[in-house]
């Protein structure tokens, strides 16, 4: 129920011996790793200029849905740079942050119809009293052990995060005939756009896109991951996101896994893509 924002530079772990080597391993911790049914946005960059936009877009969601949002970067990201236009202020869009100021009917817990989000009243504010911490509560504040509320609490929680806008995912798929689509999520993405322009270059059709949003997952991905025969998910684990793909949509995804410490080349991914084309 609070505006949080917490970044997990991904390493290769656990352990001591590779502490600053990159991996993609901490999505399921990201999306199951806590008490109880508690779900939480996810933001994945995917360059080390776009983890300032995924960042602002964090503390965006954070603040309107009033949840904590994990921003999930990676130590390959973390120790990239590239050519980057530092934005001009007035560029970026405001974050509209409004206190509850007027006491008269307040309650602390009565949600947003469209966001779900509890009004945000500071703490110690004459009139606006109230009750934090916790997740049982009902409207007013006051703690609850009924098993129904319980089972509405959870539900809310989950709608919540369903309900956060999320742009849909767009493929890159220029001859507009592949059969295999290749999904990549985080720093995957320049080895993977790389190894699919070299696909091509050697006449071989294969589509690529790209995941922001891990949680909640954009509405069309479904559809577009069931408009291709073949799904491949390269990702620097065991096949974290292949995992989840496949309970949620039923889709018999690939996993490509890599845990060495290291990011995926190019000319390896290049490899990969062709010889699925080619053995079909």
């Amino acid at each position: 129920e609070l505006p949080l924002v917490v970044c997990d530079i991904q390493r290769a772990g656990p352990s001591t011996g590779m502490p600053t080597k990159t991996e993609q391993a901490d999505l399921l911790q990201a999306m199951f790793g806590r008490h109880g049914e508690s779900p939480l946005p996810i933001i994945a960059p995917s360059t080390p200029a776009d983890c300032f936009a995924a960042a602002f877009e964090a503390c965006s969601v954070a603040l309107r849905y009033m949840v904590p949002v994990v921003l999930l970067s990676d130590g390959y990201l973390a120790n990239g740079a590239e050519p980057w236009r530092l934005p001009e202020v007035a560029e970026i869009p405001d974050i509209d942050v409004r206190f509850h100021s007027d006491p008269q009917g307040f309650t602390p817990y009565l949600r947003n119809p469209e966001t779900l989000a509890r009004a945000w009243a500071v703490p110690g504010t004459p009139g606006l009293q109230h009750r934090i911490g916790g997740l049982e509560k009902a409207e007013h504040g006051n703690i609850s052990y009924d098993p129904d509320n319980h089972d509405r609490m959870v539900r809310i929680r989950q709608a919540k995060i369903n309900g956060i806008t999320v742009p849909d995912v767009t493929v890159d798929d220029p001859d507009g005939n592949a059969e295999l689509l290749v999904l990549g999520w985080g720093s995957t993405y320049g080895p993977i756009g790389a190894a699919c322009r070299r696909v091509r270059k050697n006449g071989l059709p294969v589509a690529q896109a790209h995941l922001r949003y891990l949680n909640p997952l954009p509405g069309n991905l479904g559809d577009l991951l069931r408009g291709y025969e073949r799904v491949l998910v390269p990702e620097m684990n065991l096949g974290q996101l292949a995992l989840l793909l496949r309970g949620k949509y039923l889709v018999d995804a690939i996993s490509y896994a890599k845990v060495a410490g290291l990011p995926f080349k190019a000319e390896e991914l290049e490899n990969v893509f062709t010889d699925l084309i080619n053995n079909h």
